[in-house]
């Protein structure tokens, strides 16, 4: 059986830190926690749960802690969570169980990272993250904001989820001051670093800040695959603010210059061909994203939204415009059978039952 080393980050954690380090008791065979300034009580909270507990001078480079937790980890195996990561029990279980089955050359593990819910708490935003490293590779964190761990050697995908449960938003300026500071003291970016530093402009609403660094970014053709297909998603979001949107749609269709067809880009297009009553062509693109099967393993990320409930919710608004509601009202059938409760597809039921004269209809659930 291996050993693990959970390696922690923290900085006024209080409201979440028991609960996160609860779900991980009988788990972690080690706690390391690296406070970088708290002034509450997280230091306290931690004490009840370990006494590996160090205070890092935080430097605005979140590499540089990580790979400080990192060293203070001595198990086979070194894990990371946020501290308002939790491991839901099932996952505990499954970890508990990967800790007796993992094959003795395993150099790093991915996990899946559940970040976004619909109001039943389904995840519907997800992808994976490198979680478990073999502590004798070596590994380390690289970038100062968005940091991450090159891994390679014998790496492994496991169906076992970390849940994020923010209860707190955090700091929305920290990160683009982060990269404001490394611009101006002549550090290199990388192409990680520039892709995330113009998302981060995007976010503030700095558009043609946005737009330069991104386009940058894209004309450099240095950047991972997933990473060039997210940097076309968010500029086309740029452009269309921008009021650009033949401009935008340019921009999606260039992300077909990379890879297959992705369900949320083809969301985007459909909504913009809507947005121009092309609807004929906006259902072609809604149909294509309902015939795409989510791919967590391409390491991406993923709204698993796209793949069924907001196509066929479109696809029903397009035929109804185009006067085809028996269509309309099959569609709007299909994305109930993946949301019972949802308020939208309801509203549509009761419009088609008063237009088509139809019963009500509450179709079993879907889980796609």
């Amino acid at each position: 059986m291996i050993t693990i080393s959970l390696c922690m980050i923290v900085r006024d954690e209080e409201a979440v830190l028991a609960r996160c380090l609860e779900s991980v008791r009988g788990v972690a065979d080690e706690i390391v926690v690296v406070d970088t300034g708290s002034v509450d009580a997280t230091k306290e909270i931690a004490r009840r749960f370990t006494d590996k507990i160090y205070d890092f001078v935080w430097t605005d480079d979140f590499s540089e802690a990580r790979n400080f937790a990192f060293s203070k980890g001595t198990k086979d195996y070194l894990f990371w969570l946020d501290a308002d990561d939790v491991l839901l029990q099932e996952d505990r279980e499954k970890l508990l169980r990967l800790k007796e089955t993992l094959p003795a050359d395993t150099d790093a593990v991915l996990l899946n990272y559940n970040t976004g819910f619909d109001p039943q708490g389904r995840p519907v935003f997800s992808y994976f993250r490198e979680r478990l490293f073999r502590r004798s590779c070596g590994f380390l964190w690289k970038g100062a904001v968005h940091e991450a761990v090159e891994i390679s050697g014998n790496v492994r995908y496991e169906n076992i989820s970390v849940t994020h449960s923010k209860l707190k938003h955090p700091d929305s300026d920290r990160n683009l001051r982060i990269y404001e500071k490394q611009k101006a003291q002549g550090k290199p970016f990388s192409p990680r670093d520039l892709f995330y530093y113009g998302r981060e402009l995007y976010y503030h609403r700095r558009d043609s800040d946005a737009a330069e660094v991104l386009e940058q970014f894209l004309q450099d053709g240095q950047g991972w695959l997933e990473n060039n297909v997210e940097a076309c998603h968010v500029l086309s979001a740029v452009y269309e603010r921008m009021g650009e949107k033949d401009r935008a749609l340019r921009t999606l269709f260039r992300t077909l210059t990379y890879d297959s067809p992705r369900a949320e880009i083809c969301c985007e297009i459909g909504q913009l061909m809507m947005e121009k009553e092309e609807y004929r062509a906006a259902i072609f693109w809604y149909e294509t994203a309902a015939a795409q099967k989510p791919d967590i393993l391409r390491g991406g990320f993923v709204q698993l939204d796209c793949y069924g409930y907001i196509p066929f919710l479109q696809l029903c608004v397009c035929c109804d415009r185009l006067g085809d509601y028996n269509t309309a009202h099959e569609y709007n059938l299909r994305a109930l059978r993946i949301r019972p409760n949802d308020p939208a597809a309801l509203s549509n039921e009761a419009y088609f039952q008063s237009l088509l004269s139809v019963s009500p209809q509450f179709p079993h659930t879907d889980t796609r």
